[in-house]
């Protein structure tokens, strides 16, 4: 007995050091929300409900992208180096650890899908109809119920697919009851992993485009301008100036040709309207220009541009430690996985890749590869910040929305979030692109019989060798991280994300050329554009903060 609770307080004082990280890390993820999300925030149209919305669903994305080395460590720390299990993980805490982290996954994945299909989509389409002067509350409730509807209909649906979609197919001879039957045993048997697993699945879908979109051309993106910098507010000052005085030489061209009285040509007058348009946003430009000049901000990121080139030039390498990684997991998956009807599923390595070889290395030092993770998943953030404020939010060839510091609509910023939300979830399959045995068995290793024999005074016995874990292994003695169950239950899914790696990393070398090519930016880029309002000026610039 005295065993038994020495054993049981042992575990409870190692377990308790991961989930004590894990809410370190919560704390952290919050704060960095809130920042991140007031950061990028309209202060002239800023609303609580928004705000609220966009911290929260950013935030729950990346806990849930946290629990995943906390699920790593969990089954690794159940067994010594050895691989024989410590004295405390028995069956039945074994059992209690792997329910734990599964209700965590549920939980967090079912809040994911409250977000993404009712509470987002109302709060946003609230917003749309608030612009609306002659609306009152209640219609806009009910116009934002009514939209909010058609996405509950989708998730509906992709439950149900999720959840009655056998895994393993029924016997031919079976009557239809049986069939019936059958599809609900394997719900059953489930508790329901099979559809929340496709729903989640299908949002990482989306995830997966959104990162060939914006974090891919990001990744070049952000280290090129920072190393580039960008050109100086004097120099585009005396050009923005000579632009004012050509623009006022047209204007006052177009006009001398009424002085008679005449009517003007509707030829002359729309490109009157033209240059006078085109005059407010250089006088915009001018007004910027002269505040940043002067500015001590300015000064200080000039004296600032040497640490520039130096994050610069380790963001590129970061990009294509990452790219080649990925190259060369999705080659080894070419070359030696099942193919396309098993989800170009791979268990083990033939070619090893960077991070494959650094996570396991950092995971039997917690928490290097919790830092690790969050590293990656931080640079996905930001480099795909910086795709979408290049590129702006997009329908087809439609811009809907521009994303700027201090300046970004609460429509916009619940869109922002919510690319941000889906692109996180993909992080997740990535990593496990990058690091297969790392994600499904983390340090785990299993004990198997070995050719050589040792002698004792009982007689001749075969010596044990400890092994990694692998798909050989028998199923007591490696335990798969519950991450995988959710990432592997369908394998079409598995080829659809394999189909994306190769995209992205097209995109990835497509941004890297249209980015070395580019010049400077300007030291205002997307500060001013010609469809901003006159009063626009009054918002608090990326420079006044």
């Amino acid at each position: 007995m005295a065993a038994a609770a020495a054993g049981s307080g042992s575990a409870s004082t190692e377990l308790v050091i991961g989930w004590w990280i894990f809410g370190m890390l919560l704390l952290a993820i919050l704060a960095f929300c809130w920042v991140y999300v007031r950061k990028y925030q309209s202060q002239r149209e800023s609303e609580v409900v928004s705000t609220i919305t966009a911290i929260f669903s950013l935030a729950i994305a990346l806990i849930t992208s946290a629990l995943l080395p906390v699920d790593i460590f969990l089954v690794s720390y159940m067994k010594n180096q050895n691989g024989t299990f410590k004295d405390w993980a028995n069956s039945n805490v074994s059992k209690q650890i792997e329910d734990t982290v599964l209700y965590g996954y549920y939980t967090l994945y079912s809040v994911i899908l409250f977000c993404v299909f009712l509470w987002i989509p109302f709060v946003y389409f609230y917003y749309e109809e608030k612009e609306e002067d002659d609306s009152s509350r209640c219609t806009q409730i009910k116009t934002a119920f009514k939209y909010t509807l058609g996405f509950a209909v989708i998730c509906s649906l992709l439950l149900l697919v999720g959840a009655f979609v056998p895994l393993n197919v029924p016997n031919k001879n079976s009557t239809e009851w049986e069939k019936v039957k059958f599809l609900f045993e394997e719900l059953g048997s489930s508790h329901g992993l099979a559809a929340l697993s496709f729903s989640i699945s299908s949002l990482t879908v989306i995830g997966m485009l959104a990162a060939i979109t914006y974090t891919a051309y990001g990744m070049s993106a952000l280290p090129l301008n920072l190393i580039k910098g960008t050109r100086s507010a004097a120099y585009e000052r005396l050009e923005n100036t000579e632009d004012i005085e050509e623009v006022e030489q047209h204007i006052q061209r177009i006009k001398s040709k009424s002085k008679d009285g005449r009517p003007l040509p509707a030829k002359d007058r729309r490109a009157l309207k033209h240059f006078e348009e085109r005059l407010r946003t250089l006088k915009r430009r001018e007004r910027h220009l002269e505040f940043i000049e002067k500015s001590c901000w300015t000064k200080f990121c000039g004296a600032l541009r040497p640490l520039k080139i130096i994050w610069g030039i380790f963001f590129i390498l970061v990009a294509l430690l990452f790219t080649v990684s990925l190259f060369l997991s999705n080659l080894d998956k070419a070359l030696h996985s099942a193919g396309i009807d098993s989800g170009f599923i791979i268990f083990g390595t033939n070619l090893t890749n960077p991070l494959n070889m650094l996570l396991p290395i950092l995971q039997t030092v917690f928490p290097l590869d919790y830092l690790l993770i969050t590293t990656i998943i931080m640079y996905f953030i930001f480099t795909s910040m910086a795709g979408i404020r290049n590129i702006g939010i997009w329908f087809f060839w439609i811009r809907l929305y521009k994303i700027r510091r201090g300046r970004t609509r609460p429509q916009a910023l619940l869109f922002l979030c919510m690319i941000l939300l889906l692109i996180v979830l993909h992080t997740s399959y990535m990593i496990y692109s990058l690091a297969p045995q790392y994600v499904m068995y983390g340090s785990q290793k299993y004990l198997i019989e070995s050719n050589a024999t040792y002698v004792d005074h009982k007689g001749n016995h075969t010596l044990s060798v400890p092994k990694k874990c692998d798909a050989d292994a028998p199923e007591d003695q490696c335990i798969v991280t519950r991450t995988y169950l959710f990432l592997h239950k369908f394998w079409f899914f598995s080829a659809v994300y394999y189909f994306g790696n190769w995209a992205f990393i097209i995109v990835f070398l497509i941004g890297l050329i249209v980015s070395c090519c580019k010049g400077k930016k300007s030291v205002i880029e997307g500060e001013v554009d010609e469809d901003d309002s006159d009063f626009s000026d009054d918002e608090p610039s990326m420079y006044s903060s």
